[in-house]
């Protein structure tokens, strides 16, 4: 007899998935991103700053609303990709979206300071010996950056796991298409007897979540004894 059932199977594949392109999707931008407050002087950026983190002091339901006014078939963006026949409400590309959204904040906030930390000293003698700034960043910066951006990793990873307000808001809580992890688990407290399938997706998240962390412990340390040596 299987531990879990096919439909917990489900949100637990479904939740990996759906933080494992949450963090891809937020990656890029936020590396971007926390370069940009963390290093550049412009016009608006206590704007940005404030925008960035606004999803970790809004309720996630209100977050959840704004991407389905925003992403929904009826909405500005979400009725221009329904015409090219992309449709985000309502499916896992929208919990994923979602979750990147909730995930961003914490991802970008690892990353900058982790830049802030790097002596600005080094990126100057690299371009005082001829390298370009791209090279500068691709030598210097990114190297000694890596351990903040894979801690944003884990946390975004993590976070996107355990999203719940927005994304239910957003693509609802649907069996096999959208019913992730913590969808499930609410899902199974609001029927009679289903509070054993709760505890055992409760018990999967929490070892999801610890061996996340552990093995991003042991690869930030390895990565800072590589960047140490070098």
């Amino acid at each position: 007899m299987e531990w879990l059932g096919p439909e917990e199977w489900a949100a637990v594949g479904l939740s990996l998935k759906v933080a494992f392109w949450a963090m891809i999707v937020a990656l890029l931008p936020g590396v971007l991103v926390a370069y940009a407050l963390a290093r550049w002087q412009f016009s608006g950026k206590q704007v940005v700053n404030v925008l960035v983190h606004l999803p970790l002091v809004l309720p996630p339901v209100a977050t959840g609303y704004l991407l389905l006014v925003t992403f929904g078939t009826q909405g500005p963006i979400g009725g221009m990709l329904q015409q090219l026949g992309i449709v985000i409400a309502f499916r896992w590309t929208g919990a994923a979206l979602a979750a990147a959204v909730m995930a961003f904040p914490l991802l970008v906030r690892s990353i900058r300071l982790s830049i802030e930390a790097i002596d600005p000293k080094l990126e100057q003698a690299a371009a005082t010996l001829g390298a370009s700034r791209v090279r500068v960043f691709l030598t210097v910066t990114l190297p000694l950056m890596l351990p903040g951006i894979l801690a944003g990793m884990v946390l975004a990873f993590a976070k996107a796991m355990g999203e719940f307000g927005a994304t239910i808001t957003f693509v609802s809580n649907i069996p096999g298409q959208t019913r992730t992890l913590p969808s499930a688990i609410y899902a199974f407290l609001q029927v009679p007897g289903g509070e054993n399938a709760a505890m055992r997706l409760v018990v999967v998240s929490i070892v999801v979540a610890a061996g996340a962390l552990i093995l991003s412990e042991v690869i930030a340390r390895r990565i800072a004894k590589r960047v140490g040596q070098a």
